[in-house]
């Protein structure tokens, strides 16, 4: 029994001893080992990577082509992600807490979060914590007590230029680029989160490509010749079948067609960078042997309209504005890159967080944990979609192939995603289909407390 522990104690003296002799050596030998130490001889979770890109429509990813490589074609892609309030900051409370607007009470950018979040969950057991980027619009930019690395703005919008940026509880003006910047702060926290032997979540939130969708100078030359986006539904003639409200919004004029294809064009320039700085941050993690023990989650905050249906906007529950770009990379749960069919959405983020770190939720979740999914489970058969000022909210039910949606005071509109995916004609009136949304009126009655 003693020359067991002899043996025993002499090994790990050994091992603590190459470990040592490693960390003086060259810097990538350095973050080899450390990763090996805080793997085999410390906290094993996995570490959190979260991307929200802000006002990301589903249908831009071919103009981040590297992120593309490197979290979808390496993980799961969800061909059918929603945001359950198209609108920034009920969007990002919604991925923060699992919860659906009616639950958290935040149903406009103006309304202030009160719910306990994953962020703080997972601090108070042992995760090391970051934010870089934009919380929420209802927020002064301050440094939250949760979060262990803070960069942030104030609201929900920010100069691309030269910003004002909260870095750790102090206020100061950047040079230069917002996309950069940031991007230069998410390989800080990465570092110091390596340094912590913590397993970590960073919160990576950009700006891109939100309102005002300044390019940055040296991509001015990109994209000149740019085609129009002119899909089926753009600038709607008919819309008869749709909602009063949508029947009020007038024809988009000359000007307001040259205002979208301008901000369409600076949209996707915006979007350039960001794929340049997401591809170097992954990059850090590989070089920090982080990367592979990292659950990357890649998701939009909400999509915005090109004038689809006479629109220029979001915060309504057709296609455009609720459908978004949606992936996550972790190999050790996705083996295989694949794409996934069935509907999911942002408030399956923070249980599957929850999921995987380990840590029990502070409170029970509409969301549901997308491990379940990834590994053949049952799921569900539709989400519920909700916004809108409390005078005159919208509510819709979207399933694999249907979208029933309905605003207070107005008509329904119904939708076969299938055989009608510009939303062109709804089938509402049709008697035919009465049996079936009438089930779906349930499912939003079931799922909203809707009377």
């Amino acid at each position: 029994m003693k020359k067991r522990f002899w043996v025993l104690g002499g090994s790990l003296l050994i091992l603590f001893g190459v470990i040592g002799a490693g960390l003086l050596l060259i810097p990538q030998s350095r973050s080899y080992l450390r990763s090996v130490y805080r793997t085999y001889l410390t906290d094993r979770r996995p570490n959190f990577l979260v991307i929200i890109t802000d006002d990301q429509r589903y249908d831009t990813m071919q103009y981040m082509p590297e992120t593309q490589a490197m979290i979808f074609d390496q993980g799961v892609t969800f061909d059918r992600a929603y945001v359950t309030t198209p609108l920034c900051c009920p969007s990002r409370v919604s991925i923060f807490t699992g919860d659906y607007a009616h639950n958290t009470g935040v149903w406009v950018n103006q309304d202030k979060n009160t719910m306990r979040t994953l962020m703080q969950d997972l601090h108070a057991h042992g995760y090391f914590t970051g934010l870089v980027g934009k919380y929420l619009n209802s927020w002064d930019g301050e440094k939250r007590p949760e979060i262990d690395f803070w960069v942030s703005y104030f609201g929900g919008e920010s100069e691309y230029i030269d910003p004002s940026l909260n870095n750790n509880g102090y206020w100061q003006k950047h040079i230069g680029y917002i996309t950069d910047i940031l991007g230069t702060y998410s390989i800080e926290f990465v570092d110091a989160a390596v340094r912590s032997d913590r397993p970590w979540i960073l919160v990576y939130t950009p700006i891109a490509p939100h309102y005002p969708t300044t390019p940055y100078p040296g991509d001015l030359d990109k994209y000149t010749n740019l085609a129009p986006y002119r899909p089926p539904s753009f600038n709607e003639a008919d819309v008869s079948d749709k909602t009063l409200w949508t029947q009020q919004t007038p024809l988009l004029d000359d000007a307001t067609i040259n205002e979208i294809d301008k901000y369409r064009r600076d949209q996707i320039l915006t979007l350039l960078p960001l794929d340049r700085a997401i591809v170097t941050l992954l990059s850090r993690l590989k070089t920090k042997g982080e990367l592979d023990n990292t659950v990357v989650i890649f998701i939009s905050d909400n999509g915005m309209f090109w004038g689809e249906h006479r629109q220029f906007n979001k915060d309504y529950y057709y296609e455009e504005a609720i459908k978004v770009p949606f992936a996550i990379r972790y190999p050790d749960l996705i083996p295989q890159p694949y794409h996934e069919d069935s509907i999911v959405a942002n408030i399956d983020i923070a249980p599957t967080i929850y999921d995987l770190s380990g840590v029990k939720p502070s409170h029970a979740m509409d969301g549901l944990s997308l491990v379940d999914l990834i590994h053949g489970a049952g799921w569900r058969e539709g989400v519920l979609i909700e916004g809108g000022e409390a005078e005159a909210r919208y509510y819709a039910w979207v399933t694999e192939k249907y979208i029933l949606g309905m605003k207070d005071g107005d008509r329904l509109e119904l939708y076969d995603m299938v055989n009608d995916p510009y939303q062109l004609n709804s089938l509402a009136e049709d008697s035919a289909y009465s049996d079936l949304i009438a089930g779906f009126l349930q499912q939003i009655t079931l799922n909203s407390g809707k009377p």
